[in-house]
């Protein structure tokens, strides 16, 4: 037996609670502003279709268009691995779960937009595409041919579309109560977004078409369009990104980068406007900062070089592409925008070939933590959580199997979860 060590304080017992008093509303504010990652699945991309093209078969189309372009230009992993860099022990599996996704699920988020991809229409016609858009994303969820994630990006609430926009969002909101409500994975994207109060006001939109609809408030949440140099910085120096989440009330779910659109806004030329331009990472870096555990996700964006021509010319953009997102991937921008289908082949090689080589490394890690075998590496909780993220990310996309990750570390999805999880506050 050991020796029994005399525990003293000096502290009074009143001390305690004098202290945490004061700080009651700062414990508050962190419960409310900083909830941690929800937890729910992230989709590694997002697909954007002009309202006017979207039809019924438009996920199947992509996936069948990937397909094709991975026919004729990779038609085997030895092709693509050559084209892309990826080591032999990565090729075949690669290259087979590219192909079998491509084949099962397409497109993990689509937005149908009326915005850029749109453009100025009469009212008749926007009237009848947003009807259009609700009923066919109604019938996608009921049919199962419907990605995980749906919506509309719909115009930016500035004076001159500001009518215009909240119509289409009604219409097309209304479209899905009566056909029998809204779906699960309903995501919304309000563009052009330079003022809190725009955020504002995009809350009380949706606050007042809950109230309108019976709807239990705060069902309808946002993502925040970032293109613009004022949603970054205002003209009193403060981030404006971090006003614009407080302002959602809650209602926001991620900030979406807007490469051309912002790169234009600071003056970058044509020529160099891209998602690895030194403007397009100091506007996604403090993105990240603002949107740090509060539960809103960050969105990189896209490549305007399309995959499309003779096979030396895809096979550059393919590169491109595929360089692009393991770049942001690395950076901890785990979602991005893709334009064409030819893009679906690079970024699910990109996302797969990312969790694939992280595998072994985060499960041998994980397991050391949990097991307290040591190692090399000496991780904390909060390295356990990263840990558990990457393996659940690669789960969710199908970049990763179940049953290789629970042999490799031991653990179960759900105590994955548990790691993952934000730490509770009281």
């Amino acid at each position: 037996m050991g020796r029994q060590e005399k525990v003293a304080t000096s502290l009074a017992s009143t001390v305690g609670a004098d202290i945490g008093r004061p700080l009651a509303a700062v414990d508050a504010e962190l419960a409310r502003r900083y909830p941690g990652d929800p937890g729910t699945r992230q989709p590694v991309h997002t697909v954007y279709v002009p309202a006017d093209t979207f039809a019924a078969g438009t996920i199947r189309s992509w996936g069948d268009q990937a397909l094709a372009a991975l026919d004729e230009h990779a038609p085997d992993a030895r092709t693509l691995a050559r084209v892309l860099g990826l080591s032999d022990a990565l090729a075949g599996p690669v290259y087979e779960r590219v192909r079998a996704k491509l084949e099962r699920e397409p497109v993990e988020d689509l937005r149908i937009d009326f915005e850029d991809g749109y453009g100025p229409r009469p009212d008749a016609e926007e009237d009848t595409d947003a009807a259009r858009a609700a009923r066919l994303v109604h019938e996608a969820y009921g049919n199962g041919t419907a990605a995980p994630y749906m919506g509309i990006r719909m115009k930016c609430l500035e004076a001159a579309v500001r009518d215009r926009s909240i119509r289409t969002l009604d219409i097309f909101l209304s479209g899905l109560m009566e056909a029998g409500g809204l779906p699960a994975g309903l995501v919304l994207t309000l563009p052009k977004v330079s003022y809190a109060e725009q955020v504002t006001a995009m809350a009380r939109l949706a606050g007042e078409f809950e109230k309108a609809r019976g709807l239990e408030p705060g069902r309808i949440g946002f993502e925040i369009q970032i293109e613009t140099s004022q949603s970054i910085l205002a003209a009193d120096g403060t981030a404006t990104v971090a006003r614009m989440i407080g302002a959602a009330d809650g209602r926001a779910t991620a900030l979406h980068y807007g490469t051309f659109d912002y790169s234009a806004c600071v003056g970058v030329s044509a020529a160099y406007q891209s998602s690895d331009h030194p403007a397009a990472d100091h506007a996604k870096a403090v993105m990240q900062v603002a949107a740090a555990g509060t539960g809103v996700r960050v969105c990189d964006g896209s490549t305007n070089v399309l995959p499309v021509g003779p096979t030396a010319q895809v096979h550059e953009a393919w590169r491109l592409h595929y360089g692009l997102t393991r770049r942001a991937l690395a950076r901890a921008y785990y979602q991005g925008w893709d334009m064409h289908p030819g893009h679906l082949p690079t970024r699910y090689a990109a996302v797969y070939a990312f969790y694939r080589e992280g595998l072994e490394p985060a499960a041998a890690r994980l397991a050391a933590y949990t097991t307290r075998a040591g190692g090399d590496v000496l991780d904390e909780p909060a390295t356990a959580k990263a840990l558990s993220g990457h393996l659940l990310r690669g789960l969710d996309c199908g970049a990763l199997d179940s049953d290789e990750v629970s042999r490799l570390t031991g653990l179960t999805r759900a105590d994955l979860e548990a790691f993952a999880a934000p730490a509770a506050r009281p």
